[in-house]
């Protein structure tokens, strides 16, 4: 486009929230370092929902009239639907969330055709930004009485605030799905582990509700975690609060905060809500994992437990017979990724002075990160979970493998009047021998038995069954079939409470 086009055009400088002390701008090397707003810009929502709520205090302490209430408000409202439509984007010079929007409060931009036209072919459309006033000086005012700084830590935990009841309603759903799963399999006996090797017999419905109420801790870190969290730092200013007559309490009412931060210096230094929200996402990234790698070993023709629905598994670009469980690997991939961001926060906050510094730049990208990986996650697995189908006759076979019934020849033993002590060395006994003759403890004839041991007589047998080991451990958080109905049912109330605060706002 050539000079004349631009002839009468204003072409407005670079909007900064600071600057009045430096004769020049930042170098271009320094802007690229500091600009945020790529990532940043999510919080924008957050952003305007503490720009109106500040905008009503400092109405209230008389440094906005009525009418300038009303059209700042006015204002924001039309930002937002701008912002949740995408017509108000950052543009090329906002160094963050916070520069971008009171850019767009003081002017706003529309798009206009400056050479050319769509049905001109030869001449490429060029299309360049209209400078138009939207609240001009009077925007300017919304800045008194706050910093970025306490924007920045309000808009943070009012995203992350949002974002755990947003994983608390995905963990609900894995969790509805395992307790699906694990009611079906309550009287499905199979082998359990321990050292990965074969231990007792258990029913697989317990196996599953393992991980139902691991995640059920998650929910209740987040829910526990969103009870510190629920502290408003604006107000705070940029570390020592504001001279202006305003009100912390109202702001942090009209914001759903349980109060303000009772100190201003901790209010825009304190990252403990980012690193602990963090530790939780983690956590429950560790406990996908680990769900994730039993999947990978029930679906192994090894174990031949369980099969893959098509619709959670892929093939292999060279090898037509591979099914593999890319779901339950990427669980166990991913868990790694949410560890490196946690560890890296800490040690961005170890050793920083208060109270603001610009290292908490680097706080928001873990953290955001953590929340898209659980997001994207989370569904994947609830789906890979709840389509998984199970060859109960196999898992049945290898419920007695590995001598896993020796545990209930020594328990027999006890209730025989026998020390536990000597209980435990004829049932090993009774193992090696089987070993040495290659044999089966549930297969021992009478005079097998008193060759191990006298106090082995034929009453033995009726714990030498898989069914009889799981009926027998009825007590409270046992594998008996009945005690696992009755912790499915139980965590579904639980799961029912968690999914209820998720979807609360």
């Amino acid at each position: 486009m050539s000079g004349d086009d631009n002839a009468g055009r204003t072409v407005a400088p670079p909007l900064r929230l600071w600057g009045g002390r430096f004769a020049a701008g930042p170098a271009q090397a320094l802007a690229a370092l500091s600009v945020s707003v790529h990532f940043d810009w999510r919080l924008a929502p957050y952003d305007l929902a503490g720009s109106r709520a500040h905008a009503r205090v400092l109405h209230g302490a008389g440094l906005l009239d009525a009418d300038e209430l009303r059209q700042m408000l006015d204002a924001l409202d039309r930002i937002a639907a701008d912002v949740a439509s995408g017509a108000q984007l950052p543009g090329p010079d906002d160094e963050d969330v916070h520069t971008a929007l009171e850019r767009g409060l003081i002017r706003a931009h529309t798009v206009i055709a400056a050479a050319g036209t769509a049905a001109d072919l030869q001449q490429p459309l060029v299309l360049e930004d209209a400078l138009l006033e939207r609240l001009g000086p009077l925007g300017g005012k919304l800045r008194a009485g706050r910093s970025r700084n306490d924007q920045v830590a309000t808009d943070f935990r009012l995203y992350l605030r949002d974002a755990a009841r947003s994983l608390v309603r995905r963990l609900s759903e894995l969790q509805t799905a395992l307790l699906d799963q694990a009611e079906a399999m309550a009287d499905a006996p199979t082998a359990g582990f321990t050292h990965l090797q074969h231990a007792q017999p258990v029913s697989f419905g317990h196996e599953l509700a393992k991980h139902a109420h691991a995640l059920a801790r998650d929910v209740d870190r987040f829910r526990d975690w969103d009870h510190r969290a629920a502290f408003c730092p604006l107000g705070a200013g940029a570390l020592a609060g504001s001279s202006l007559p305003l009100d912390p309490f109202a702001v942090a009412a009209e914001l759903g905060f349980r109060g303000p931060v009772a100190n201003s210096i901790d209010a825009v230094a304190d990252r403990d809500f980012a690193a602990e929200f963090l530790f939780v996402a983690t956590l429950a990234g560790v406990h996908l994992s680990r769900l994730g790698e039993e999947v990978c070993l029930w679906v192994s023709r090894e174990f031949g437990w369980a099969v893959l629905d098509d619709a959670y598994s892929t093939g292999s670009s060279i090898m037509p017979q591979k099914k593999n469980p890319d779901v339950a690997e990427l669980a166990r991939g991913k868990a790694g990724r949410l560890i490196g961001h946690l560890a890296g926060l800490l040690a961005t906050l170890k050793g920083l002075p208060f109270a603001y510094n610009r290292d908490l730049q680097e706080d928001k990208e873990p953290v955001f990160d953590a929340i898209d990986t659980l997001e994207v996650l989370l569904p994947a697995v609830t789906g890979m979970t709840a389509t998984l189908t199970f060859d109960r006759a196999r898992m049945a076979a290898a419920a007695p493998d590995g001598f896993a019934l020796a545990t209930d020849v020594a328990e027999w033993l006890v209730r025989q009047g026998v020390l536990f002590r000597d209980a435990h060395e004829v049932a090993g006994a009774a193992v090696r021998w089987c070993e040495e003759h290659g044999t089966r403890l549930e297969d021992l004839t009478d005079d097998d038995l008193q060759a191990v041991s006298p106090l082995l007589g034929p009453g033995v047998r009726a714990v030498l069954s898989v069914q009889g080991a799981l009926q027998a451990r009825s007590a409270f958080g046992g594998t008996a079939p009945e005690r696992v109905r009755e912790q499915v049912a139980a965590l579904r109330t639980v799961v029912a409470g968690g999914a209820d605060w998720g979807a609360t706002s």
